[in-house]
């Protein structure tokens, strides 16, 4: 647990500090510099306006980790009481809850993403509409399965019976068993939003210049691919290396809840 909370916490310190340790202004234009390779006042080059990329990187994991993790938030909250709600509520509350939760499940959570964003235009409030709207399913399901196996245990009919109500039966006696499988399942859902904002980015329908993001980073580069790839290596690697560190907290998070459930 606490090698998982050290790794998104050093994520989240470079969203948060990332512009303290730039070397550069990102949005500062210096034509003469253009296409500059790595040298020891632009360590990691400058793109097509001269603009420092180590900088953008820093500035864009504002964005890239810090929109990832609001947008995974928003998800694992409104998922997690859908879920509660259908295990809780009668049959017809579950039966609405899980046909919404299927049928947005039935669409790759990309491509509803993408006509989301599409439909509401270009910029941050479309981003973070789009990738929450289709990245709460998950945690429903997730959050419905274990209430429903809660349902019958003796405490919780016990609690029902003291006169507790619902929300204080789920705060009291679910929360506490569903958001240690919850945190496993928001890890992954971390590195897919990071993804996500990364492909609306080089669609354009993300963070939108001069604003550095990883994704609008790689749109700006790829045509300058073949003459000057590093411009395009740099953020590709920011959101690969991301991706995987949180996918492996994910795993380490996934084995430590496997082995308390077993020694429960």
């Amino acid at each position: 647990m606490r090698s998982v909370a050290a790794i998104v916490g050093a994520l989240l310190f470079l969203a948060v500090a990332g512009p303290l340790l730039a070397p550069h202004d990102p949005t500062a234009i210096n034509i003469p510099g253009r296409l500059s390779p790595p040298t020891s006042e632009y360590l990691l080059g400058t793109d097509i306006l001269g603009r420092d990329i180590l900088s953008r990187l820093l500035y864009g994991a504002r964005w890239s980790l810090g929109l990832a993790f609001l947008i995974s938030l928003i998800g694992l909250c409104a998922g997690t009481l859908i879920g509660l709600l259908a295990a809780l509520g009668g049959k017809l509350t579950d039966w609405a809850a899980m046909r919404a939760t299927d049928t947005f499940l039935a669409f790759p959570d990309l491509v509803a993403a993408v006509v989301i964003a599409g439909l509401l235009g270009s910029g941050t409030w479309s981003l973070i509409f789009a990738l929450s709207v289709t990245g709460w399913m998950r945690y429903a399901r997730v959050a419905r399965g274990i209430g429903l196996s809660l349902r019958t245990r003796g405490y919780v009919i016990q609690a029902k019976l003291a006169g507790l109500n619902h929300w204080s039966v789920a705060r009291w006696h679910y929360l506490p068993w569903l958001l240690p499988t919850l945190t496993v399942v928001w890890t992954g859902m971390f590195a897919r939003a990071i993804l996500g904002i990364s492909a609306l980015g080089f669609l354009g329908f993300g963070v939108q210049p001069p604003m550095p993001e990883w994704g609008t980073m790689l749109l700006d580069a790829r045509i300058h691919l073949r003459s000057t790839p590093l411009q395009m290596i740099w953020p590709g690697l920011a959101v690969v290396i991301s991706v995987l560190v949180i996918n492996l907290a994910g795993d380490i998070l996934r084995d430590t809840v496997a082995t308390e459930g077993d020694h429960a």
